[in-house]
């Protein structure tokens, strides 16, 4: 299934998800309740409004932090009607999320369970807990299970929708193969860098993608920097290429193009880079033999 397919499917999910919780709210009578149920259906619709665009909100921000509060606040509110959601818990220690979200989740989940002992009596207390806590081990076990498959995703995965915009842990593994290309085959090769100001960084982006061939690269190493990998028959074409996508762009940025030869060690280039004073390098070959 391609992933365009997959990306509607999740978000009819999410719409329906969210349509439900609205329905709750409304029919909900404690106000506190009502007003926990509605923010929880409009994170859903954020979240399915949103989808195809979480390039702007990376991974690493605590996005799954709103979920688990909602649920506690709810169980803490109107514990006689809602105890029942107690039992989700276990499917959101299962979504993508940061170690410490996890632990917090954790918690919370505890003492939204030993807030309901008075409700339950010691008895069901008891026996909910250890239910509780095997389906809790569970989800964590899978969350943990599912980390190396997420991890190689998010090299491996486009950035961007529908344009060539790849990781910067990508970039090493293209820049082995595409100087063993650029051997066997014969053509040059040259890295572009370009620091881009926040406010122009997603349009400058765009654009590069735009200006590129096909079977070119381009890639977001940062939150400000752009590579791309660029191929050319000769020098004298690479000169060309140079020009005609500087005229494209036209960056108010600094620029750095290198020979993939001279490249070296990315972490060194990207130090060069850095220390770079004025708009416009061109580092070949011969610079580093």
């Amino acid at each position: 299934m391609q992933s365009k397919y997959k990306v509607r499917l999740m978000r009819l999910n999410l719409w329906a998800a969210a349509a439900l919780l609205a329905l709750l709210a409304y029919l909900s009578e404690p106000l506190s309740s009502a007003l926990l149920l509605g923010l929880a259906s409009a994170w859903l619709a954020l979240t399915a409004a949103l989808l195809e665009f979480s390039h702007r909100r990376p991974a690493t921000v605590p996005w799954q932090i709103l979920p688990s509060l909602l649920l506690a606040g709810l169980l803490w509110v109107d514990p006689e009607r809602h105890a029942l959601w107690l039992w989700a818990w276990p499917a959101l220690l299962m979504l993508p999320q940061p170690g410490w979200i996890l632990t917090l989740s954790c918690v919370l989940a505890g003492i939204t369970w030993w807030s309901l002992a008075d409700l339950l009596g010691i008895e069901q207390t008891l026996f909910s807990g250890l239910v509780l806590l095997s389906l809790m081990l569970l989800g964590l076990a899978r969350n943990r299970h599912l980390l190396p498959a997420r991890a190689a995703a998010r090299q491996r995965v486009r950035l961007i929708p529908g344009l060539p915009l790849w990781s910067a842990q990508r970039l090493a593994i293209d820049l082995r193969r595409e100087r063993a290309r650029c051997r066997r085959e014969g053509v040059y090769g040259e890295l572009m860098l370009l620091r881009a100001p926040r406010h122009q960084f997603w349009t400058l982006a765009q654009d590069l993608c735009r200006l590129t061939h096909q079977f070119e690269n381009c890639y977001r190493l940062d939150h400000r920097t752009l590579a791309v990998l660029l191929l050319s028959r000769d020098v004298h074409q690479a000169q060309k290429r140079r020009r005609a996508l500087l005229k494209g762009l036209r960056p108010s940025a600094k620029v750095r193009f290198t020979a993939l030869n001279a490249v070296g060690a990315l972490g060194e280039l990207l130090k060069r880079f850095e220390r770079q004073s004025s708009d416009f390098e061109i580092e070949a070959e011969s610079a580093h033999g």
